[in-house]
């Protein structure tokens, strides 16, 4: 159920947790860090939310972003459904948070298709009776012309980023409705839903048509109790980030235009704790009104020139 207040101090536990330590405090490039952006974040954050008795499918959360609010939905006692295409990685996942002490299951499956969606969801209920909170985080990035890439790989960027959220949704909705006690969708877009970037057409498309997504479900589902949300971030350090072999964010033209110049305001990248955050709140029985709503997590970058 999701009653109007719920009071549970959520602790997050440094000894087994992967996000952890990357930014420390001080001056760095130039530019005044007052704490250290990972470590604060996981580790000293509190949050009077509780899921006990819940039921969260993270798509995509093997590791990043998913990864990270599949670890608070399960400190804060939720039962997380852990997802990706590598079955190895997702086991990993899932076991680092049963040795903090959380409930998980690790289900291999193609977010892309129809049937991979209908068996996660089967799987969520067969495993913890039920679910409560989907979380459409599965997403791949590349580079493809327009006119010019072979149209099977400039599409397979919205088979996994906005399919899948289609696929995930309707397959979630059904026992949400059935179970009669309301629900929590979250949608990870990015700012490329309101942004373009040459090369992105296709990445840019799907996240702009999955905000347009929560919007028209936030519609359809709420007379059912289901809120639907979206969290758009901007640059997050985690593995998208990192192209042949090298992490963006550790490039020169990144450290100069986002970082010195500022043309992100707090002049770094996000670490996966701080998106994670957004999403477990917009999850959580503390939401009761905000619906329909695209939450930008970019620090500041959208609201430049």
């Amino acid at each position: 159920m999701f009653p109007c207040g719920a009071s549970c101090l959520v602790r997050f536990h440094a000894a087994d947790s992967p996000i952890r330590g990357a930014v420390s405090a001080g001056i760095r490039d130039g530019v005044h860090l007052p704490f250290d952006t990972r470590a604060d974040c996981v580790h000293s954050t509190r949050m009077n939310i509780t899921f006990d008795s819940q039921v969260a499918v993270v798509t995509g959360s093997g590791t990043g972003i998913g990864y990270a609010a599949a670890e608070l939905f399960a400190l804060a006692g939720a039962a997380v459904v852990i997802n990706g295409r590598r079955a190895a990685v997702c086991e990993e996942a899932a076991q680092r948070i049963i040795r903090q002490g959380g409930r998980a299951v690790a289900i291999a499956a193609d977010a892309s298709t129809i049937d991979g969606a209908q068996a996660l969801v089967q799987a969520a209920i067969d495993a913890f009776g039920g679910i409560d909170i989907l979380v459409n985080n599965a997403a791949v990035s590349g580079v493809a012309d327009f006119v010019e890439a072979p149209y099977e790989e400039w599409r397979r960027v919205l088979d996994v980023n906005l399919d899948s959220a289609i696929h995930f949704a309707r397959s979630a909705a059904r026992p949400m409705i059935a179970a009669g006690k309301g629900g929590r969708i979250v949608n990870v877009s990015s700012i490329h839903s309101f942004r373009a970037e040459k090369g992105a057409s296709a990445y840019d498309l799907a996240k702009g048509a999955m905000d347009q997504l929560t919007r028209a479900l936030a519609l359809e589902l709420a007379p059912h109790g289901i809120l639907v949300n979206s969290v758009a971030p901007g640059f997050v350090d985690t593995p998208m980030s990192v192209v042949n072999g090298q992490s963006e964010l550790e490039t020169e033209w990144f450290r100069e235009n986002y970082v010195r110049q500022r043309r992100i305001p707090l002049a770094r990248a996000a670490q996966p704790a701080e998106i994670a955050q957004a999403i477990v709140w917009l999850a959580s029985p503390l939401n009761t009104y905000v619906n329909g709503h695209v939450l930008v997590a970019d620090g500041g970058l959208s609201v430049t020139f």
